[in-house]
């Protein structure tokens, strides 16, 4: 993979909006559960480093899936790990934590890197470090109004809520100014993959794809074009 492959995984992410967090006990059924969102618009898949075998179900499901998927591995926390999960077919790299080693060994393998970071000065460190997007957590306490501020005086960062994302604020993320969002458990459970239901799982994917692109065009919606130019936002 190449710089020029990692700016297409980065756009593959903002363009659906969405990444799958897949954190399961096993491996089991982990490619049919890849399929199963791909099927309901959210490409961006990343499978955890906590679950065992994950890599060689990235493996399995980069073999079989191919590019109707976008694989990534979650939870690295060394730049080892970062490069096994690129050669296992791992497109982006995503860290609970900021790694600057592990920033660096993604990008050598070719694969985007996501770290995770808190505050302030940790966000704005991992985008000088080059971070693709910075994986915002835990975003559950901040909600989107910490994205928001965020962006005020750095608007460049290309940032991604993690943690507490939900239907119910998965809009509120995207219109605060969030290049996607990251969604674990309210997108994809234990109990829904045992019992087999990828039905479900396409259903919650296409209702997260769509409340992301609801909430972009609500946001298109609040400019007005004055003369040809963009104008200011207006707010209800």
């Amino acid at each position: 993979m190449t710089a020029l492959d990692r700016d297409a995984t980065v756009a593959r992410i903002r363009g659906g909006g969405v990444v799958a967090v897949v954190r399961l006990p096993t491996a089991d059924g982990l490619v049919d559960v890849a399929a199963a969102l791909a099927a309901g618009g959210v490409p961006a898949v990343e499978f955890t480093m906590t679950t065992p075998g994950a890599l060689a179900a990235i493996e399995a499901a980069a073999s079989r899936l191919g590019d109707d998927v976008v694989l990534g591995a979650g939870t690295v926390l060394d730049a080892a790990t970062a490069r096994m999960a690129a050669r296992a077919g791992a497109r982006f790299v995503v860290g609970p934590v900021l790694s600057r080693d592990v920033i660096e060994a993604a990008h050598e393998a070719g694969a985007a890197a996501i770290p995770g970071a808190f505050t302030p000065t940790e966000i704005h460190a991992a985008a000088n470090w080059g971070a693709d997007l910075v994986k915002v957590f835990p975003a559950t306490g901040l909600g989107p109004r910490y994205l928001r501020d965020l962006l005020a005086p750095l608007p460049d960062l290309r940032l991604m809520p993690s943690g507490g994302v939900d239907l119910a604020n998965a809009g509120a993320y995207i219109e605060a100014g969030a290049a996607a969002i990251s969604v674990g458990s309210s997108l994809v459970d234990r109990v829904t993959v045992a019992n087999g239901d990828m039905a479900e799982l396409t259903r919650r994917a296409a209702a997260f794809r769509a409340a992301v692109e609801e909430a972009r065009a609500g946001a298109m919606s609040r400019h007005r074009t004055i003369d040809g130019r963009p104008g200011q936002e207006v707010h209800a």
